[in-house]
């Protein structure tokens, strides 16, 4: 594997990984209720648990999309 190829690869996890992080906030901000209800029929949830732990899942996602994706491309990017 090439550093070429590994960086194409990084850049096309990262905009695949972006865009997933972008569909959830959008499915989420806009149908929040429809969401809560769906869950809140397998698990007792209050809102404000549903809210916090839809967001701190998106926060781990998008730390790990940085860490593991971002970080890595521009390292490779710097170095050739």
């Amino acid at each position: 594997m090439t550093i070429d190829l590994l960086r194409r690869i990084l850049g096309w996890a990262t905009v695949i990984n972006l865009s997933v992080i972008t569909i959830w906030f959008v499915v989420f901000t806009l149908y929040h209720d429809a969401l809560y209800r769906l869950h809140s029929k397998w698990f007792k949830l209050s809102h404000e648990r549903f809210d916090s732990i839809h967001y701190a899942g998106m926060a781990f996602y998008k730390i790990g999309t940085y860490l593991f994706n971002v970080a890595p491309f521009l390292a490779l990017y710097i170095v050739t």
